[in-house]
């Protein structure tokens, strides 16, 4: 990677300048403007995020910010109300409010005289999900959207829920981020010594947001609001979206290229839930030179040659051995004139006696699997960061453990790219149950890596905003969409489908152990998306080496470390899962801040029985400058019966050694169909 520190514009940053909304607060923005923006006005770029200008994303920020202001565009990073050093409290996750305010923002800075009033939206994550959420807001000055790894359902496609189960691994996980998070104060070098009068305010109103997800366990209005892909018409603006295979946004990017109907791009790539120039596993490339052809195209009225090249592009990965942490993955850049594309067609196996088989389904034949709550958790994390530990190693337990179906070896390699689909006939013996399904490519040698998975809820079999239980012994037919994939299985290897009722590292168990009857025969088939070559994959230019500004000054005081461990006791049954990740401490030199993060996860489930699962989490942060020290710690616990989930979270906050506040609270959420 190369660093640039020569830019067409010589580049002033402004660490903070407040924006004012409508009711009198105030927003606190981190900006890169060019030196000569006040005679030359530049449009605007607007990321809009909660977690903390000015130490939070400062690392990240000093590589994009000005590499875009250095080449003739405003950059304003805006702490959201609640959040940072902006006025007020953050009380959930895209709220109306978070809205309003984001509108209010861009007629601002649209308003600014170094600005010419055009302004593009982008982000990261919940950047990303806002952006579009924004732009279905139509406010005038917006002109165009990038978006990285985001979703455009947030009921479906987010940290709480999938296929209509509660999200084990991340729904108590995120909601303890930002209950840590939204009890920071902001610094006192911006707000003064009101730092301590919001902070109060912060800590008085912070409450565990798991209670609001868990209290909605159905695709009700409240994550209809804020889902892009309920009415992809409302955006009118280009978008581009990017995605990388090892996070866990990857589903929106096909899903709005299909949906929309404005200008728009996509791109996925092996990465994890960051951005493509810093992009783990590699290959990176130069995304900031592909964001400015993008941004000069849309902003500026320069053709670029952006819109003349093929919606899609996407890494097909290749075959590799199963790893819990990859550096790179090889495989080979494709591209796609538009999508739904032309080039993919439905392949179909049938799961049966034999196994995984093209052809004729053969006859009819009962398969049944009971589910270990034990097993499977080593089935990879929901979305990677880039430490090891997190990919998913061999899945030959996990598959040994469950319902599996392979295939004979593959005569030739071939490329999926799309949506694998598995339709099953199946009953279960209660009326509460899920499925689990992964896909995964077998080697020669046995070895298993994952290549896609999914699950459903079988209450949600219908409907997601209105489940019905089973009738324990019927048989259904149901479907289970996997995650959107691309790769190539090499010659030799072998397809493998594997089904389980439990899959604790991601699905919360249902309340009692279930048994699943899958009846293999015509109507229990495997269809996976089969790309076939393209002219175009032969024309693609080669993307440019990645190039990013100059990394922030930072001198790390205490190296930071990560363990990820799974255990099982032979005597009583116990499994536990934990997570230790402590992010060292690091001060900015720039403005003397040290910043000290570490958290434990705990997850810890007994075989046979489903209503042992306990979820752990214990996280602390620490800010500090010269004498002025803070400290949050922050704990949680999830647990189910048969009938309710039980919540308890306790927050303590301290003002160098001297504990200034301490809350706890307990939440009994009745379980629905779930």
């Amino acid at each position: 990677m190369m660093t640039r520190t020569d830019f067409p514009r010589p580049v002033r940053e402004l660490e903070n300048l407040w924006i004012p909304m409508p009711d009198g607060a105030r927003l606190a923005a981190r900006v890169w403007l060019p030196e000569d923006a006040a005679t030359d006005p530049v449009p605007a770029l607007f990321e809009f995020l909660p977690y903390r200008k000015s130490d939070g994303t400062a690392v990240r920020d000093a590589l994009r910010q000005p590499y875009f202001a250095g080449h003739g565009y405003a950059v304003l990073r805006v702490d959201m109300r609640g959040s940072g050093d902006s006025d007020g409290v953050l009380r959930d996750e895209y709220t109306a409010q978070e809205h309003d305010d984001a509108v209010a923002c861009i007629a601002w800075i649209a308003a600014q005289p170094w600005c010419d009033g055009s302004v593009g939206m982008m982000g990261i994550s919940w950047g990303g999900f806002n952006s579009l959420q924004v732009a279905a807001r139509r406010p005038p000055a917006l002109k165009a959207l990038l978006v990285i790894g985001f979703t455009d359902d947030r009921y479906a496609d987010d940290v709480h829920y999938m296929g209509g189960c509660v999200l084990t691994s991340q729904m108590l996980s995120w909601s303890a981020v930002m209950h840590a998070y939204n009890a920071l104060p902001p610094d006192p070098r911006w707000v003064g010594e009101r730092w301590r009068e919001m902070w109060f305010e912060r800590l008085a109103a912070t409450a565990p947001w798991v209670e609001t997800w868990l209290a909605h366990q159905t695709r009700d209005a409240y994550w209809r609001h804020g889902s892009a892909g309920e009415d992809y018409d409302a955006i009118r603006v280009p978008v581009y979206a990017v995605g990388g295979w090892a996070d866990s946004y990857n589903n929106s990017v096909p899903r709005l290229l299909a949906g929309l109907s404005v200008p728009r791009k996509g791109l996925i790539g092996p990465w994890v839930h960051t951005f493509p120039e810093v992009g783990v596993p590699g290959p990176a490339i130069g995304f900031l030179q592909e964001s400015l052809r993008w941004w000069d195209h849309w902003l500026k009225g320069i053709d670029t040659g952006f819109m003349d090249e093929p919606m899609l592009r996407v890494w097909i990965q290749d075959s590799v051995p199963p790893l819990t942490y990859y550096a790179e993955r090889p495989g080979r850049w494709v591209a796609e004139p538009g999508w739904p594309s032309p080039d993919v067609a439905e392949r179909v196996y049938h799961l049966n006696g034999m196994g995984l088989l093209e052809g004729a389904p053969g006859p009819e034949i009962a398969r049944q699997i009971r589910g270990r709550e034990g097993d499977a958790l080593d089935v990879g994390q929901w979305g990677s960061y880039g430490t090891p530990g997190e990919w998913p190693g061999d899945q030959r337990p996990a598959d040994g453990a469950a319902l599996s179906f392979t295939s004979v070896p593959v005569s030739e390699p071939s490329d999926i790219l799309g949506f694998p689909l598995l339709d099953l006939d199946l009953s279960a013996d209660e009326p509460l149950a899920l499925v689990a399904a992964r896909l995964c490519d077998v080697a020669p040698d046995g070895a298993s890596t994952l290549v896609s998975w999914g699950m459903l809820n079988l209450t949600h079999r219908d409907s997601h905003e209105f489940p019905t239980p089973l009738q324990p012994g019927q048989r259904y037919r149901v479907t289970v969409k996997l995650n959107v994939c691309g790769h190539r299985i090499a010659a030799g290897h072998r397809w493998r489908i594997s089904l389980t009722p439990t899959y604790v590292r991601h699905a919360w168990p249902s309340p009692r152990p279930v048994t699943l009857t899958v009846y293999c025969g015509e109507n229990t088939r495997l269809g996976l998306p089969v790309r076939a070559p393209s002219p175009v994959d032969a024309a693609l230019a080669e993307f440019p080496p990645p190039e990013t500004a100059a990394p922030i000054a930072a001198e790390p005081l205490r190296t930071g470390s990560s363990r990820k461990t799974i255990s099982h006791d032979l005597v009583d049954g116990w499994t536990e899962m934990r997570f230790e990740d402590d992010g060292g401490r690091l001060r900015y030199t720039g403005s003397g801040m040290e910043v000290d993060d570490a958290v434990t996860e705990i997850y810890r489930v007994r075989d046979g029985d489903p209503l042992s699962l306990r979820v752990e989490i214990e996280r602390r942060l620490e800010l500090r400058r010269d004498d002025w020290r803070v400290r949050v710690e922050t704990r949680g616990a999830m647990t189910a019966d048969a009938t309710h989930f039980h919540l308890s979270h306790h927050l303590d906050a301290y003002e160098g050694d001297t504990r200034v506040s301490s809350r706890s609270s307990t939440k009994v959420i009745p379980r629905q169909l779930v």
